[in-house]
């Protein structure tokens, strides 16, 4: 194997890592905004919870007058 091809070869592999990390720093950056979104989300979530509890609770004591 001459110098060129194993240049031409370390070469592609130094861009083929260059492309690797850029995808993983976006799927990092993703993998953050889904948490954040599923944080939000089940905060929504147990407040529609606490809701819907207290409106039982209050037409169980209207049921009861």
């Amino acid at each position: 194997m001459d110098v060129k091809s194993l240049e031409s070869k370390v070469d592609a592999l130094i861009e083929a890592l260059d492309e690797l990390e850029r995808k993983n720093t976006m799927l990092e950056s993703d993998r953050e905004n889904w948490l954040v979104e599923r944080n939000r989300l089940l905060e929504k979530n147990e407040l529609a919870k606490s809701k819907v509890e207290a409106m039982i609770l209050r037409l169980k004591a209207l049921e009861q007058d």
